[in-house]
């Protein structure tokens, strides 16, 4: 980026011409998180949860601090390629040693929120993509996909997660769309409202977990757990998600912002 476009980004920022938009939900101890199939139920990973150091008292009496603890995959969260068995053989894979140029890209918005309205297994096609691209232009190289579904919205984790007998039921991906996403597209990453990345029904689906299959095997990223996607314009903004630099690192939890232009 050159200096002219540093300073017109800057005098946008200070002029308010251009809108700084939080796609990350608060964590604390009701933050839903994923719930893997019974088979693997003895790998959970550990809720949100806080433990008091200090605050401005005999433990402390100028500062407020915290120990928390979680797994890396809990709220919004970024999901590095490292993460799934098929990008564990790739270079620079993990949050320690992924670009920090992977961290920030141009977003597209495909909306899909009419279609999960009456199906929440909802999977986008890529017929959906195609048609998306024939209106709005070919989805960049070194963009993230954001899903757009309003499934953030939910009122409750419970509803939020939607657990029946038979597992999760929440919107994904029809495995054809994420092949072409990632290997026709060249994307960084997918995003999306849902706990993780994949349908609430991905175990069953061919191949199993298929946007964590796809998206990582081809070293791509994943963000899950986003909200206020309806905030964003279809095309035209910029997201920003850089994760904690864990050793080896699979992912963690981040602090999603965009920069979009004002209505």
């Amino acid at each position: 980026m050159s200096k002219l476009a540093i300073d017109a980004l800057s005098e946008a920022l200070l002029s308010g011409s251009l809108k700084v938009v939080d796609l990350t939900v608060t964590l604390d101890a009701v933050t839903p998180t994923l719930q893997l199939p019974e088979e693997f139920g003895w790998g959970k990973s550990w809720p949100f949860s806080k433990e008091l150091i200090s605050r401005y008292d005999e433990k402390g009496p100028f500062w407020y601090w915290n120990n928390f603890k979680c797994g890396e995959h809990t709220g919004t969260h970024f999901d590095a390629p490292i993460h799934w068995v098929t990008g564990k053989d790739h270079e620079d894979h993990a949050t320690d040693t992924l670009p920090p140029d992977r961290f920030v890209g141009p977003a597209v918005v495909l909306d899909a929120t009419e279609q999960v309205k009456s199906n929440s297994d909802y999977l986008l096609s890529l017929d959906f993509i195609r048609s998306w691209e024939a209106e709005h232009g070919e989805i960049p190289a070194g963009a993230w996909v954001l899903y757009r579904t309003d499934w953030s919205k939910k009122a409750t984790p419970e509803e939020y997660l939607n657990m029946q007998e038979d597992g999760g039921h929440t919107p994904g991906w029809d495995p054809e769309a994420v092949a072409f996403l990632a290997e026709e597209r060249d994307i960084i990453g997918v995003g999306t409202e849902t706990v993780g990345t994949d349908a609430g029904q991905a175990p069953a689906q061919e191949p199993s977990f298929p946007c964590h299959n796809i998206m990582h095997g081809a070293n791509k990223c994943g963000l899950a757990s986003l909200c206020n996607l309806d905030q964003l314009p279809t095309v035209g903004s910029v997201l920003i998600a850089a994760p904690l630099k864990i050793k080896e690192g699979s992912g963690s939890p981040v602090r999603v912002i965009a920069l979009a232009p004002c209505d």
